[in-house]
């Protein structure tokens, strides 16, 4: 399948879960630091608080490209509307993990579409998992081995992570990771473009 369009797919993000989603669906893109500050607005909601990173982190990009669209994207943890960052430190992960035991928590990942157009599109999606009941020396033998500190939540579920959880729910699993596909080719579609028009396959 051969790229059909000439707009430049730029994704608003550093991170190397999303831009392994892309690659994985051999989609071209351009990957740039967006330039902004994440910062918790007092009473925002989950979702309120994902759109307006998501949103943010595109509309901070300068891109020097004459027909583009940028994906930014921001995924928030949370335990009812509590929401939890990355931890940062094996204190903080241990921290999240033990208030996690053996209960639901939501992932709702916020995508915002800007285009050289005009369009600027913002919605989220939300995927659930219940974590099984964990000991401390389960919770610290799982932080020595993954290393989570720079996962919402403490968990990286596509590898070791998914060993402690007991059930899940939702649409698309790659919400999870931070870039659901469902939704993304759902927006594409709205702004008149298509997940396919930027797969590359011979």
């Amino acid at each position: 399948m051969v790229r059909t369009t000439n707009r430049t797919l730029v994704l608003a993000s550093t991170s190397p879960y999303r831009a392994g989603i892309l690659d994985r669906l051999q989609i071209t893109y351009t990957q740039v630091a967006p330039i902004y500050k994440e910062e918790p607005i007092s009473g925002e909601s989950p979702t309120d608080m994902a759109l307006r990173l998501s949103e943010g982190k595109a509309r901070s990009l300068d891109i020097d490209a004459g027909h583009y669209i940028i994906i930014g994207s921001d995924q928030v943890a949370h335990l009812d509307d509590q929401v939890y960052g990355k931890p940062g430190t094996p204190e903080n992960a241990l921290g999240q993990l033990r208030l996690f035991s053996g209960r639901w928590v939501s992932f709702t990942t916020g995508i915002c579409l800007l285009s050289e157009r005009g369009d600027c599109r913002t919605t989220a999606e939300t995927y659930e998992i219940r974590f099984r009941a964990l000991s401390d020396a389960q919770i610290t033998e799982y932080l020595r081995i993954e290393r989570p500190y720079d996962c919402a939540g403490s968990i990286k579920v596509e590898s070791l992570g998914i060993t402690l959880l007991s059930d899940a729910r939702g649409r698309d699993v790659n919400c999870l990771y931070g870039l659901p596909i469902m939704l993304l080719r759902e927006q594409l579609e709205l702004i008149g473009s298509s997940i396919n028009d930027f797969m590359d396959i011979p």
